[in-house]
């Protein structure tokens, strides 16, 4: 009888310090913030000419101390940055025209919002999804 007494005592032991170490884990690490950017059209510009143009959707990871509606405030300011920046140094691929440099793009938009925002307040760009407005488009076709 002492032994399922003890088993029982130990199993409730093991279940307590689970839903506790659970309990810490939420409490220590908020999910992080995240803004979606839907539908923005980016051109494709080689040789002075815009040869196409790109959709794209992106989910913008933002700064800890950010919340989004204080980025959503500022979403068209940081898409009218973003095509400025689309337009002065293009985000072209060398290869393609049917796809952007996301590297480039992510690195644009991260600068834009340190000055519109603040500093850390976008710490990821995700680009979802790109959507080219003409399918050809590779160079020398």
């Amino acid at each position: 009888m002492q032994r399922r007494a003890l088993i029982q005592a130990g199993a409730l032991l093991t279940a307590s310090t689970v839903a506790g170490t659970v309990q810490a884990s939420e409490k220590a690490a908020p999910a992080a913030a995240v803004l979606n950017l839907p539908g923005m059209g980016l051109p494709i510009i080689t040789d002075g000419r815009v040869r196409n143009y790109v959709f794209i959707v992106l989910k913008l990871h933002l700064g800890a101390g950010h919340t989004v509606e204080a980025v959503r405030a500022k979403e068209a300011y940081l898409r009218d940055a973003l095509v400025k920046a689309g337009h002065r140094t293009p985000f072209v691929l060398p290869d393609t025209w049917l796809a952007l440099d996301t590297a480039a793009l992510s690195a644009a938009l991260i600068r834009a919002a340190s000055t519109l925002i603040g500093r850390g307040a976008v710490t990821r760009v995700e680009v979802v999804s790109q959507t080219p407005r003409r399918r050809t488009g590779m160079q020398g076709v």
